[in-house]
């Protein structure tokens, strides 16, 4: 540090009134940034740039900043618990501070997070990528100074793979990938029709074609998932995420079935053989669940289940008690009653079972239904008792759904704005 009284081996941060002394040496590496700088600060000028105000003759920086927010801030970057709210504080306006000294919202704790865009969705706040420490950028996150060129690029490389609407060349990106995604599937779809058999099995030309086709889609997944991986911040954390896995999931598929045929010939007389092929290129399916990546509804819902997952499990299992019970009742009177009148469809408990969950779902295909009066008195108890233990579960799972959405969708608008930054400048 050039700027400051020469000889100090401390500095004060005045924040709001509240005074922090700090050594030099640890001013260098703070892992609030907007502190950190003030490390390369050389002229007064530079100084009132980061800070308030400066006293000279204490080597005192002043910051017209929430006393108690820094303080919460502070203990969280020391590494005292986790970064949560101030009490008696608005969440907009410690947020607010988090971007003055370079914090994101993913260094909230995950119930403030959701507090945070609640109130957000609730009072519709964006804030600029221009600010210091908006989200989406790249130099805001703890870590001290400028980050190095290599990282930012990294950086700037894992936001165009992972955040569509991060920049224009991650818009670009996922655009292709998804018209990457809707080809496979047109082969897929048009591969099981039996004019396209039939064509393939006269023109090999059309078959070698749409194997080609095939390849490249193929190609392009492993390209970007390898891509991805390799510019990931946390490597198990890549593998472990559940798109990342689905990704896996419809690309090994094909590089065995291209094993398989090379060791075990196109046309083998091994039927396991030849079903295991079947059965891995259909895993091709999996390919629609990349966009995900690219539509904020597809995000929606798996957002939603994995946060419901408690309601989802108490869903089952109301469906599962009634279906034990109707199921036995249903095979007593239908077929346990009277043997010489019995109805053959619920001759035992698991074949009840079907009857039963397309009944209380509502679906009723119509394949076996009761024919004695007990038997269909019981059909409609089955029935006003599926939707009503439906519909128990189903009202918080639509709240967890709607909420999901507007995070999101305001995730999605934060990097919109970036990109409408990034244009202007």
């Amino acid at each position: 540090m050039t700027f400051g009284r020469s000889g100090a081996a401390s500095v004060v941060l005045n924040v709001g009134g509240a005074r922090y002394s700090l050594s030099r040496e640890l001013l260098k590496d703070f892992p609030l940034r907007r502190v950190s700088r003030l490390h390369g600060c050389r002229s007064e000028r530079d100084v009132l740039e980061v800070c308030d105000d400066y006293d000279r003759e204490r080597n005192e920086y002043f910051f017209d900043r929430h006393s108690e927010a820094f303080g919460f801030i502070l203990l969280y970057v020391r590494g005292h618990g986790k970064l949560r709210f101030a009490p008696r504080m608005c969440e907009l306006s410690f947020y607010n501070e988090m971007i003055y000294w370079g914090l994101e919202g993913a260094h909230l704790e995950y119930c403030c997070q959701r507090r945070l865009d609640d109130r957000m969705s609730d009072t519709y706040t964006f804030y600029s990528a221009d600010e210091p420490g908006a989200l989406g950028r790249d130099d805001t996150r703890p870590g001290g100074a400028e980050a190095a060129p290599s990282r930012r690029w990294l950086e700037r490389m894992r936001r165009t793979f992972e955040e569509p609407t991060s920049s224009l060349a991650a818009q670009i990106l996922a655009s292709v990938s998804v018209v990457f995604v809707i080809v496979s599937m047109v082969v897929l779809c048009a591969s099981t029709l039996p004019d396209w058999r039939a064509a393939a099995a006269d023109n090999r030309s059309l078959d070698d074609r749409s194997r080609i086709i095939e390849a490249i889609c193929i190609g392009w997944f492993t390209a970007e998932c390898i891509v991805r991986f390799i510019v990931s911040k946390n490597k198990c954390e890549f593998v472990k995420r559940p798109l990342n896995i689905i990704d896996l999931l419809a690309i090994t598929p094909y590089y065995i079935s291209v094993l398989m045929t090379v060791f075990t010939g196109e046309n083998s007389q091994l039927q396991r053989a030849g079903v295991t092929l079947r059965v891995l290129r259909m895993m091709r399916i999996f390919w629609v669940i990349k966009l995900a990546r690219h539509f904020i509804g597809l995000q929606t819902l798996g957002l939603t289940l994995k946060r419901c997952y408690r309601e989802m499990v108490m869903l089952l299992v109301f469906i599962c008690v009634a279906m034990a019970i109707f199921s036995a009742l249903s095979q007593l009177l239908e077929h346990g009653l009277d043997l010489e009148t019995s109805n053959k469809d619920f001759a035992s408990i698991p074949a009840a079972c079907w009857w039963v969950i397309i009944s209380m779902t509502t679906v009723g295909y119509g394949d076996m239904y009761p024919i004695t009066v007990p038997g269909r008195i019981l059909g409609g108890v089955c029935v006003v008792s599926g939707i009503v233990l439906l519909a128990l579960p189903i009202t918080f799972i639509y709240h967890s759904f709607v909420q999901c959405y507007h995070e999101l969708k305001f995730r999605s608008a934060r990097y919109s704005r970036s990109l409408s930054a990034e244009f202007l400048n």
